[in-house]
């Protein structure tokens, strides 16, 4: 896209500079006829303007494709206006002159405008996303202990806080010196444990860290289980303790109502040997006077 940009301006730079050179040659043959006609003898050098020292001293800065590039980076990415502040600024005779400023144009918005702010705006993006990532690492490192990766919110309501528990029982320099002493230490004097992290280490394995423990919660939720045990065993006992009253309350109650059985078969029994006596009583007399007759029949 640039190489656009090149070629076009070494265009406007050629073109600029042969209308320029035909200018001067128009303008000194038209002041020699002036004087021709008028009878008055004049050189070139006596009737042309003289040059500017500056013109003497300048350099053709666009004659090459590479010097145009070079230009064009020089000047037009440092200036505001883009490559046209530099440029020679034409004629609005000129019949080059729309072509020119609609190619200033394009410079400034295509260039200056889009491309210089989409790289800025790549900037500032990666930065962003650098600022934000050594946020969310800082933020990790506060709310997260780095040994063993328990989060702050587990040692809510615990007997040991998170700082504790990060400066006392997972203190970060504490596990350096440790593997410092394991490289450093000969290896027969290592311990067990200290023979156990020098294999790991050496296989460069984790496994001892402490993943998702500590010392503290477990002790701490020891103590709750127990806890928890102990008030089971009570609510146990005491609705062992209400079973066996409700069962003491229904064995008297089959008592009472055992008793209340007796109680109404003996005033049955009583009642039917009532009936029957007052009953044999009544039959007697008839059976005696049937009787009776029957014995004086012969």
């Amino acid at each position: 896209m640039f190489s656009v940009w090149y070629t076009v301006g070494l265009g406007f730079n050629l073109g600029s500079s042969s209308a320029g050179r035909h200018g001067n040659e128009e303008a000194s043959q038209d002041f020699l006829n002036t004087c021709s006609r008028d009878g008055v003898s004049c050189t070139a050098k006596a009737g042309l303007p003289a040059e500017p020292e500056e013109e003497n001293n300048s350099e053709r800065a666009c004659d090459t494709l590479l010097m145009c590039i070079v230009t064009v980076l020089n000047h037009g990415l440092r200036n505001g206006g883009g490559v046209g502040d530099v440029l020679r600024r034409p004629s609005k005779n000129e019949p080059l002159f729309p072509a020119r400023v609609i190619y200033d144009l394009l410079f400034y918005f295509i260039v200056i405008i889009i491309v210089l702010n989409l790289i800025f705006g790549v900037i500032i993006d990666t930065f962003a996303d650098l600022r934000s990532e050594k946020q969310k690492k800082e933020e990790v490192l506060k709310t997260t202990c780095f040994i063993c990766g328990l989060e702050r919110d587990k040692f809510d309501n615990k007997t040991v806080s998170f700082e504790e528990h990060i400066k006392l029982e997972h203190n970060i320099w504490n596990y350096l010196y440790f593997i410092v002493l394991v490289r450093e230490k000969n290896k027969t004097d290592y311990t067990g444990p200290e023979s156990y992290v020098a294999l790991m280490i050496k296989s460069k394995n984790l496994d001892w860290f402490p993943r998702m423990q500590a010392m503290s919660l477990v002790v701490t939720d020891g103590d709750g289980d127990q806890n928890e045990m102990r008030n089971l065993q009570d609510r146990l006992t005491s609705t062992m303790n209400v079973v066996s009253q409700l069962t003491g309350q229904l064995t008297e109650l089959k008592e009472q109502m055992t008793d209340q059985r007796k109680r109404r078969q003996r005033m049955g029994f009583v009642d039917v040997q009532s009936g029957g006596g007052a009953g044999a009583a009544s039959m007697s007399p008839s059976v005696a006077g049937g009787n009776h007759p029957m014995s004086n029949k012969p």
